[in-house]
């Protein structure tokens, strides 16, 4: 027994003890491979999973490794249990090769012909096979690229895929690095990705994904299309692109619903291409349409199934995903390791914060009470409207009010689900909501009046998790969210991330009704923020009123 921070139980389980002097260390030690469950004040609990282990073996750490980690840091002797499991799941991910072969054009290699044997066996496999080469080699049908990886996955045995990739059409693209310098973790995330083909990199908000974006498709030198959230996001990838690279205006082109332009670089919204006209997504064939030679899925987390759906059979195309964090609420990882790639690349936030490249933030719950009669409301409503009966007291409209009178003078952003509670929220305010219904042009005119102080309070709908920069954002008031989602609560803290000019640090309020599903909820947003390292200090409304804070 020694004295570390980690508790390895034999249900995959493992405490860290947050108190303890090397927990930080261990964090960022075990990040790589185990997922945050539950965060609490002193013990939080992480999982091992074998996605976890799979996208950790992608990213080049090995079973040794993860094993060392696990013993390093155990407080107790790890359980041999888990050692013994470490070690096989991980040996499960590369036993199965997709490779190309110039007479059956895709072959299934194995290095061992007993998983071979058990997966070709498989109802949900066979009808994407050809014919048996050798004991250790199958055909695949070519346009079957991408359901064999998502079915293998399913039976535990994940493929790497070797088959290689189209160049697609040659289109000169270079950085140009004259006023600024690509980072080194840029750098090293652009490079990962092209050396492992196809995948996905992890970085913070406010980091530079872009930019990784950006040096990937100087990589490729080829045709790109680029899936971002919405317009706004899809002309900020423009402008990036006008700045950092070679590009010029006529080479970039806007395939969204107010244009239809195809350029050597095209830049799409996921929602133009998931439109259905007469029963049929009328635009995703530009996908195939094209000989792109790279694909880039901005906000991947986000990908709707259609997409997934395409990608599935675009497996010949080198495909990019960019995200700050690749939680997604409906357990839909398995799809994007499978059909986009492992993960390439992932730095811890603090790491970054530490670099000075993105803005240290303080996070902090204030906690309201109900009213006796929002208590009442709350208790007999039916289950499917508790949430939105607690998320929009009227005791969480004072909290802001007192929040914005507080932070007079920087540049704030209030943040939320409902729309009566943001319309509310700017008349009392007397500031300007930003919304779904509104016209990207007044967003675009909203968000630069932001940016420049003349407008220094904005009221943003979830419109504005993505893809938004504000690099002078300096507070975050939340009041409502999409119930327990963790990716949202990242995405929100990103809005304030970009560092500040004069290097001030953020802070992020969420504005939680207490004894409540509200409460419930703010729990599991901040799994993903605490396995980063954040901390949010718990703090009364009352304190608030009184300016305690």
């Amino acid at each position: 027994m020694t004295d570390g921070p980690l508790i390895v139980q034999s249900d995959k389980t493992l405490l860290l003890d947050i108190d303890h002097p090397l927990s930080t260390e261990c964090r960022r030690a075990i990040a790589p491979f185990a997922e945050l469950e539950r965060s609490p004040e002193h013990i939080h609990t992480y999982r091992l999973t074998p996605l976890g282990l799979w996208n950790a073996r992608a990213a080049g750490h090995d079973a040794e490794q993860v094993i060392d980690t696990l013993i390093k840091y155990s407080r107790y002797a790890v359980p041999h249990s888990i050692l013994i499991d470490v070690a096989e799941t991980m040996s499960r991910y590369g036993r199965l090769r997709l490779e190309a072969d110039p007479v059956h054009g895709l072959i299934l290699v194995t290095t061992d012909s007993a998983v071979l044997e058990e997966v070709i066996r498989a109802k949900k496999i066979q009808p994407l096979l050809g014919a048996r080469i050798d004991k250790e080699t199958i055909a695949v049908l070519p346009s079957q690229r991408g359901q064999i990886k998502q079915s293998l996955l399913r039976l535990g045995w994940p493929a790497e895929d070797f088959a290689g990739y189209v160049d697609g059409q040659a289109h000169e693209i270079a950085l140009k690095q004259e006023d600024w310098k690509i980072r080194p973790y840029q750098e090293l995330a652009a490079e990962g990705f092209w050396h492992g083909g196809s995948g996905v990199v992890v970085l913070p908000c406010g980091a530079g994904k872009t930019i990784v974006g950006a040096a990937a498709m100087a990589h490729a030198k080829a045709t790109t299309l680029i899936l971002v959230t919405n317009t706004v996001a899809a002309r900020q990838w423009r402008e990036e692109l006008l700045k950092r690279t070679t590009l010029n205006e006529d080479e970039i082109g806007e395939y969204s619903g107010a244009k239809k332009e195809i350029r050597p670089v095209t830049i799409a919204t996921y929602q133009v291409m998931t439109k259905k006209k007469n029963g049929v997504y009328a635009h995703l064939d530009l996908f195939d349409s094209y000989d792109w030679g790279l694909i880039i899925y901005d906000e991947v987390h986000l990908l709707p199934a259609p997409i997934f759906r395409f990608t599935a059979d675009i497996q010949s195309r080198r495909r990019l995903g960019l995200t700050a964090t690749l939680v997604r609420e409906d357990g839909m990882e398995g799809e994007v390791f499978s059909l986009i790639g492992p993960k390439r690349f992932d730095v811890p936030w603090k790491e970054i914060e530490t670099q000075g490249y993105i803005a240290p933030a303080e996070c902090i719950e204030v906690r309201v009470n109900l009213t006796e009669s929002e208590r009442l409301s709350y208790a007999t409503a039916e289950v499917e409207n508790r949430y939105r009966y607690c998320a929009t007291t009227r005791t969480k409209r004072d909290v802001v009010e007192a929040l914005v009178k507080k932070h007079q003078g920087e540049q704030i952003l209030v943040i939320g689900q409902y729309i009566d509670q943001l319309d509310e929220l700017s008349e009392v305010l007397g500031v300007p909501v930003i919304k779904g219904e509104t016209p990207v042009k007044e967003r675009e005119i909203l968000f630069n009046q932001f940016r420049s102080g003349e407008v220094t309070t904005l009221v943003v709908s979830k419109v504005a998790n993505f893809s938004i920069d504000l690099p002078d954002a300096t507070i975050a008031i939340q009041v409502s969210g999409a119930f327990g989602s963790r990716q949202e609560e990242a995405q929100r803290l990103g809005r304030i991330l970009r560092p500040k000019s004069d290097g001030r640090s953020a802070t992020f309020y969420s504005v939680v009704s207490r004894d409540t599903i509200d409460q419930d909820f703010a729990q599991n947003r901040q799994r993903f923020l605490a396995e980063q390292g954040y901390s949010y200090k718990i703090i009364d409304a009352d304190d608030v009123f009184q300016g305690k804070i």
